[in-house]
């Protein structure tokens, strides 16, 4: 999964670039209607599912456990389809897709770091990030009338953190490619 996560590093930065630039805009257009909240979750959801499901259909003859990022893809994919379809949804509806995907999403992350935490180094991250989208999702699903301002913060706030976990993941699963990398070479040319 290491190798993995090397591999992919590109399009978990990716996922946690568009996270925070998402929570960045969200957070200095507060007063942004729910037509906009709207467009701007559909595309967030949208590019970090296309981006987890390439990933993982990329990997999938390689990985065994690539469906796991496949199904987070296609989560984010749904929501971002369904922002989109339906796009007279109230504002406790939207609250509550955008919930759900974080819960959803949270328990993709949490499943997939036990899952692999005797392959994989940091593993840590991912469940952090994990938990941190089910507490939101949960929040959400027992607050969902909260204002439209509150709700702006709140998902700036989700986005950024998530973001910033994801950019780290990231971060990481490019050294140890790099480590690898330096391995192979080292191997190849007798130098280790």
């Amino acid at each position: 999964m290491n190798e993995l996560l090397s591999k992919t590093w590109r399009s978990l930065a990716l996922c946690g670039v568009v996270s925070v630039v998402f929570g960045i805009l969200a957070a200095f257009w507060p007063g942004i209607t729910l037509l906009w909240l709207l467009v701007m979750f559909a595309a967030f959801a949208l590019i970090r599912g296309v981006t987890s499901a390439v990933a993982a259909v990329q990997n999938r003859k390689t990985y065994s456990d690539w469906w796991l990022m496949l199904l987070w893809g296609l989560v984010g994919i749904g929501a971002g389809a369904i922002a989109i379809l339906l796009p007279n949804l109230t504002a406790v509806a939207l609250v509550l897709v955008i919930g759900a995907t974080a819960f959803a999403g949270g328990i993709v992350d949490v499943v997939m770091a036990v899952r692999l935490r005797k392959i994989i180094r940091g593993e840590a991250l991912l469940i952090l990030n994990g938990l941190i989208s089910i507490a939101f999702g949960v929040f959400v699903f027992f607050f969902p009338g909260a204002g439209a301002l509150a709700l702006v913060w709140l998902i700036a706030m989700y986005a950024i953190i998530s973001g910033l976990l994801l950019l780290t993941l990231a971060w990481r699963a490019k050294k140890w490619g790099d480590r690898h990398e330096e391995w192979s070479h080292g191997l190849r040319h007798g130098t280790t």
